[in-house]
């Protein structure tokens, strides 16, 4: 009939209860079709009633620091029959992969076949963990202690039977015979990792579209895209069928970050279909959907490609990557007068309250903790992790309101430690600062002035850092400087003028000048022309009408997933400004002369709480997707091939690369991949003049 039964149809099942069927010669889908499920017939599964006895959850955590091999691989085992089959396997690998494996608890056979595991592999990993959210959530407590970081890629497989299928065991030794063949699988295993468009390998024929094997799993699986703001790709996405697969480092970081565990997970009661672990393995098609990649099956792996088209390794890199930093983060007078004793940002950024299911707040610092900026090995450590992802410099927002100073404790701080390599360069933040944090609107608290002369007192005040060997010259020879609000100086062409002329005077020579390009018209207009470059500053000029998801003029686009009676804010697509900011009819607006500029996420819930703005679906998975187009495309028209990132540290806008407990380094090694290219080339350069 070219037809496949869903899970709650078991033909071997509907043949022994229905003898006269199985007589017949008629396949038994067919006759369930046709006449039986018209005449009560039953074709549901039997599963075994047989409770299995309880074990407690196992307490892991997994030192990140010790020896690995490249790849992993996760075995769950279900049914203790088949493991003298997954054991012969192992040992046709080979060396060269970690194995982790966990073991349905049936009691004193589990402990003794754990015994005889470790025998036999005595450096894999075994414990025996409860029966619940079966393959899946054995997984999870691995990835979620930590198991599987810093390996190149991993491998998921179990003992599936799979009695709603009369084909069970052959379908299983399909599923493991495409990601683990007896031969020739380091082979594949460089194919994978360098198909720079594949997420996940599986088998031949086990990529599905989720719209045709929903089951009753649908709204389970948008629930689950939802803890990461991805359910609006529900209906597009296709999914390792059989949740038997390889993965990349993003994909397993993406499905720790769905946080999900063990509570969440329904009591095992045979269900076919419809649980947790089913929707979590549809899910994680869309986590591949929203980073721009795709399942990829063995042949199509193998399939040599040419350049550009899908997996290509050819992608251009940024020449130069800049992040804006902010220098708040440490107590001084003003804010403890406008916000209260001890204010910085953290505040807000700790106390952020999530505005709509699945919303991705509070966002909390990780590796790095919550900082003070006056202990200046901070910056070390950011200008360490900065570079390892690539970023060549900060641009540091540098405060001057008419000769006051704020915030300048940090880089002060570090011009007296030397032996701190953190490089940067400033841009003059010339904002008011008001109390509603926009810049635009509200009380003021500290007023941007521009009394006669300011031009060579601001000059006079970046002078110490432009003087210090770490500031930059991305160009090899003129220190750079940026300056954010251009249209809101008096007379823009004089004032660039005077500037130019007092750093000459002070021996600094010629500056290259950059402005930030703004989406709100200052007082006075600038020439293109009279700056060097620009700086594109997203979300600044990308979002329109179109992209409000909530809060434009078409109401709640959101259903029942938008935000709580309340909330005043606007809320945006991440993904469709993105798309936006790839076409050239947004591209041919912009200066000539101007750096490509992206950002990881936007939400400044942790400063206007339920007025906030924010972008909704910015994840570690969306970034990559919007970081791939920028460099198949605008990057090549980009000012001397540069990229700017807004920001490396703008917690309370959540527009940060610093690793978080929720996506970990995830957004560094997103980066880190585009800049890697870069590196390979300067290598190959090299090998070619040696």
């Amino acid at each position: 009939m070219g037809l496949r039964p869903r899970a709650d149809f078991a033909p071997k099942e509907y043949l022994r209860l229905n003898p006269d069927v199985a007589g017949s010669g008629i396949p038994p889908l067919m006759h369930y079709l046709t006449s039986g499920q018209g005449e009560g017939r039953s074709g549901q599964p039997r599963h075994a009633t047989r409770p299995l006895p309880s074990c407690p959850l196992p307490r892991l955590r997994f030192d990140p620091g010790r020896p690995k091999a490249r790849f992993a691989l996760h075995a769950h085992i279900y049914y203790p029959d088949l493991w003298p089959e997954f054991a012969t396997r192992f040992d046709e690998i080979g060396d060269g992969i970690d194995l982790y494996i966990t073991l349905t608890w049936r009691g004193e056979e589990t402990r003794w076949l754990a015994d005889e595991i470790t025998e036999r592999f005595p450096r894999a990993f075994v414990t025996p963990v409860p029966n619940r959210g079966r393959d899946i959530l054995p997984f999870l407590l691995l990835a979620n202690a930590g198991a599987f970081d810093g390996y190149d890629a991993l491998c998921k497989i179990h003992t599936k039977k799979s009695p709603h299928r009369d084909d069970g065991d052959q379908w299983r030794r399909h599923l493991i015979d495409g990601v683990l063949p007896a031969t020739g699988l380091q082979e594949r295993l460089q194919h994978f990792l360098a198909d720079d468009a594949a997420a996940f390998w599986v088998a031949d024929g086990q990529a599905y579209a989720a719209r045709d094997w929903w089951g009753i799993n649908r709204d389970k699986t948008g629930a689950v895209l939802r803890r990461v703001e991805l359910d609006p790709l529900l209906d597009s996405l296709r999914f390792p069928a059989g949740s038997i697969y390889w993965m990349k480092p993003l994909m397993l970081g993406m499905i720790k970050a769905l946080d999900l565990d063990a509570p969440m997970f329904e009591p095992e009661k045979g269900q076919v279909d419809g649980t947790l672990a089913h929707a979590v393995e549809r899910a994680i098609g869309g986590l591949a959907l929203a980073a721009g990649q795709e399942i990829r099956e063995t042949a199509a792996l193998m399939r040599p490609r040419r350049a550009g088209h899908s997996g290509a390794p050819a992608l251009r890199a940024p020449s130069y990557v800049s992040a804006f930093y902010l220098p708040q983060f440490h107590p001084i007078a003003e804010n403890d007068a406008w916000w209260g004793a001890g204010f910085t940002e953290w505040r807000g950024v700790v106390d952020a309250a999530s505005a709509f299911p699945g919303h991705l707040q509070p966002l909390r610092p990780a590796d790095l903790g919550y900082y003070d900026l006056r202990a200046t090995e901070v910056m070390g450590d950011q200008a360490a992790l900065a570079r390892g992802a690539g970023i060549d410099a900060f641009c540091v927002y540098h405060y001057w309101f008419g000769g006051r100073r704020v915030l300048e404790q940090p880089l002060d701080r570090l011009l007296a430690r030397p032996e701190i390599d953190f490089p940067f360069y400033l841009c003059w933040a010339n904002e008011s600062w008001r109390r509603n944090w926009d810049g635009l609107s509200g009380e003021v608290l500290l007023d941007q002035s521009y009394a006669p002369g300011f031009e060579a007192a601001l000059v006079a005040s970046a002078l110490p850092y432009m003087r210090d060997p770490r500031y930059q010259r991305p160009d090899g020879r003129r220190p750079r400087f940026v300056i954010y609000r251009p249209e809101d100086m008096p007379a823009p062409e004089q004032n660039i003028a005077r500037m130019r002329r007092a750093w000459a005077e002070a021996g600094i020579g010629p500056v290259e000048l950059g402005a930030v390009s703004f989406h709100v018209s200052g007082k006075n207009a600038v020439d293109p022309d009279l700056f060097d470059f620009w700086v594109e500053m997203p979300p600044h000029g990308l979002v329109k009408s179109e992209d409000f998801l909530f809060g434009g003029s078409a109401g709640n686009l959101m259903g029942g997933a938008g935000p709580a009676p309340g909330f005043a804010g606007l809320i945006y697509d991440y993904r469709a400004i993105a798309a936006r900011s790839l076409t050239p009819k947004y591209r041919d607006r912009l200066p000539p002369n101007t750096i490509a500029g992206i950002m990881p996420s936007w939400d400044n819930t942790a400063r206007r709480g339920p007025r906030a703005h924010i972008a909704h679906g910015a994840t570690p998975a969306s970034f990559r997707k919007w970081l791939r187009g920028l460099c198949d495309g605008p990057l090549s028209q980009s000012y001397r091939g540069e990229l700017f990132i807004n920001a490396w540290n703008e917690w309370a806008e959540k527009a940060m690369l610093e690793p978080s407990t929720r996506f970990g380094r995830l957004y560094l090694d997103v980066l880190s991949e585009t800049t890697a290219v870069r590196e390979q080339h300067h290598d190959d350069r090299t090998s070619a003049h040696g």
